[in-house]
């Protein structure tokens, strides 16, 4: 061990030759990194955007057809007619309701949506949806009707609406039916 020691304290001493005259470097400051942001999906947000534009100023749709007057039916191609006759005549029990009044065209497309997918879920098949006669409306014009009813023929678990039976609501509201929701073996 006697052997080591002046061989380390000339490494020592050969060192602070070398930096004899240095200083220690201080910081007071510490340079702090915001972490970044979270991520904001631009994508989907015009893609949705894009979507309610085009649902709000799409052109009247041509599936729809007024039958018996004023009433609006819709049926899916391929649907048996009877299907719509049957709606059209309450034989379908109504299992769930959803009333716009008092929302705008934004609110409303969205709890119609909300709506639609949440009774599929959970199995409900025959809605109605209350959009109102258009009494609060400039010109007295039932401006979320047309509307649902477009949102309606664009959703692919619809299968058929009609204007809702007097009882039912009668021309401030329509019945819609939706297919059965397919449920997974495991």
């Amino acid at each position: 061990m006697a052997k080591g020691a002046p061989a380390e304290d000339d490494a020592r001493a050969l060192f602070q030759a070398a930096v004899g005259d240095a200083r220690r470097l201080t910081f007071d400051r510490v340079h702090h990194e915001p972490p970044p942001p979270p991520a904001i999906p631009r994508q989907r947000q015009r893609d949705e955007q894009s979507v309610l534009a085009e649902s709000i100023r799409a052109p009247e749709l041509l599936d729809l057809h007024l039958e018996g007057g004023d009433e609006a039916a819709w049926l899916r191609p391929g649907m048996s007619p009877n299907v719509l006759r049957d709606l059209r005549r309450g034989r379908w029990v109504i299992q769930a309701h959803l009333d716009l009044h008092g929302m705008n065209r934004d609110e409303a497309r969205h709890q119609v949506g909300l709506f639609l997918a949440e009774c599929h879920g959970q199995g409900r098949r025959c809605l109605r949806i209350v959009h109102g006669k258009g009494l609060g409306s400039p010109g007295r014009e039932p401006v979320l009707k047309k509307l649902v009813l477009g949102w309606l023929a664009q959703r692919r678990e619809v299968l058929a609406f009609c204007q809702a039976r007097p009882v039912d609501g009668g021309a401030g509201a329509v019945v819609a039916l939706i297919e059965a929701a397919r449920h997974v073996a495991l």
